[in-house]
C-alpha cells in the first residue's frame, strides 16, 4: 500500500513555522525588552516569528 501524495514530505520542513514555542516566545520578548527575568511564563503576549 502506497501513502498518500498529501502526507508526503521532500526532506526537511521547507516552511517557517507559525507557531513558537514558550522558551522562543520569551527570548524574541527579551529583545523586544517587553520581557524580563522573574516575569510570568504563562499569559504571554502574542508574538510573529522574526523574519
Amino acid at each position: 500500500m502506497s501513502i498518500h501524495p498529501s502526507l508526503k514530505t521532500k526532506g526537511a520542513v521547507s516552511e517557517r513555522r507559525n507557531v513558537l514555542k514558550r522558551y522562543e516566545r520569551i527570548d524574541l520578548l527579551k529583545k523586544e525588552g517587553r520581557y524580563k527575568d522573574g516575569d510570568r511564563a504563562w499569559g504571554l503576549p502574542k508574538t510573529k516569528p522574526e523574519l
